[in-house]
């Protein structure tokens, strides 16, 4: 973001401050892939973390190595097998795999060493630990292929790695493990990064991904999906096997306590401080939580609710309503709220002897006016007119008439109203009247 843009900074640090306050003293664990390692990119990268620990968030990385480790292999000449969509990783391998970890740690600490002298609060205060926190298992023998080395997560300190978030340094964990015998085995890193983000209880799993993000039919982004639908995406035929294993991971982390897991594109400079300090992010999150829940309206909404009216009264598509008029009639509504906020609001007022009912005030933020809010608000209210009994609903606009039709609204006149809506009819504003009967 260009700093000298004054209003565009200053709002963005204004609307950061409730994720300041959400995300501070929260444990997120992050999965750095192996080809971060080999490019410039990770200086900003350390940045980015370094910031985030300077907000009071803590963190455990979890670094992959398999882009280092294949461009060994590849120099000589030596192959990695694959059985059972594991590794088999006899001796030739494991000497790569204790080199390439250690240089890989190396290069994460010089990193954030010279990251910290540029970043906020510079100084020495973060600090790196690593250690043997990871117990690990062999794979073993699997339809008679012995894995040799290839080992799977048993079980994570968690004690050790919480004393050490305590006191305020970063955990730095490597695809490896050991065994009770002192063996040490290559491990999955996002196995590992998801077996630390569930022994935490951490609240965030943040998987950086090498650019490929889940779409739908037409291409277009997915902004939330929950652990279902993102293994539905993963069982996809075209769905990239980083993107796979990455979905994999986020479902695993979800379903066993992990309340959101997050995929991102690292090669978006900045990408984690816009995906945890903004509403909308800038990746995928994967999560058992409604994201865009709608619920009835209470008295704490009515702020959010004028947000959302106000300009669209000043435009005249909406009658001006004041805030008592709201509070009175707040039970008439309903809302939809992302991330604390309100973006969607409407209302449904019944003429009970008609059994018929209004819907009215039917407002969207103009910055979510996708994914078919509006229809959304408008579905919920005509479930609570059926189950009230109501036979009918109508509108009045000025402008919206297309939508409301394209809802299964049709053209009628101002006699068909009930005779209470009738007295009430604003002639100087000439809105047009349209009905929905329901079926019982």
């Amino acid at each position: 973001m260009d700093t000298r843009n004054t209003p565009d900074f200053v709002n963005w640090l204004r609307n950061s401050s409730p994720y300041i306050r959400a995300h501070r003293g929260r444990t997120f664990v992050v999965l750095l892939p192996g080809q971060a390692l080999l490019e410039d990119s990770l200086a900003s990268l350390a940045q980015d973390l370094t910031l985030l620990t300077h907000l009071g968030v803590r963190l455990v990385l979890v670094h992959d190595i398999h882009a280092q480790l294949q461009q060994r292999l590849d120099t000589l000449g030596h192959q990695l097998p694959q059985s059972n969509g594991m590794p088999v990783t006899d001796d030739t391998s494991l000497g790569l795999i204790r080199e390439i970890c250690g240089a890989a740690r190396l290069e994460i600490e010089a990193v954030f060493s010279s990251g910290m002298a540029t970043s906020a609060g510079a100084g020495p205060g973060l600090r790196l630990v690593s250690g043997n926190m990871i117990t690990a298992r062999p794979v073993g023998m699997r339809d008679g292929v012995d894995h040799q080395h290839s080992g799977e997560l048993r079980r994570v300190d968690a004690d050790t790695i919480r004393a050490q978030l305590d006191l305020g340094a970063m955990v730095v964990l490597s695809p490896v493990g050991y065994s009770a015998t002192g063996e040490l085995f290559y491990l999955d890193a996002g196995e590992v990064a998801t077996g630390v983000a569930m022994a935490l209880r951490a609240d965030k799993l943040l998987l950086l991904t090498e650019g490929n993000t889940p779409v739908d039919t037409q291409g277009q982004g997915l902004e939330v999906l929950t652990p279902t639908e993102a293994e539905q995406t993963a069982a996809s035929p075209s769905c990239p096997d980083e993107l796979r294993q990455r979905l994999t991971d986020a479902v695993h982390a979800c379903r066993g306590g992990v309340r959101r897991a997050h995929l991102i594109n690292r090669h978006h400079d900045g990408a984690l401080l816009q995906e945890l300090y903004s509403r909308d992010g800038i990746g995928t999150l994967v999560t058992h939580d409604e994201y865009d829940a709608v619920r009835t309206a209470t008295v704490d909404d009515i702020g959010g609710i004028l947000r959302l009216i106000t300009p669209l009264e000043s435009e005249g598509v909406l009658v001006p309503r004041s805030r008592e008029q709201l509070e009175l009639l707040v039970d008439d509504f309903v809302v939809m709220e992302r991330d604390g906020m309100v973006v969607a609001c409407a209302s449904l007022h019944e003429f009970s002897e008609a059994e018929a009912g209004e819907i009215a005030c039917v407002a969207v933020h103009p910055d979510y006016r996708s994914n078919n809010r509006g229809e959304v608000l408008l579905q919920m209210l005509e479930l609570r007119a059926r189950r009230r009994g109501l036979r009918q609903l109508f509108a009045l606009t000025t402008r919206t008439t297309h939508w409301f039709r394209e809802q299964g609204y049709e053209p009628a006149r101002l006699e068909d109203l009930p005779v209470q809506r009738q007295a009430l009819y604003n002639y100087q504003r000439r809105s047009r009247v349209l009905i929905k009967p329901l079926e019982r």
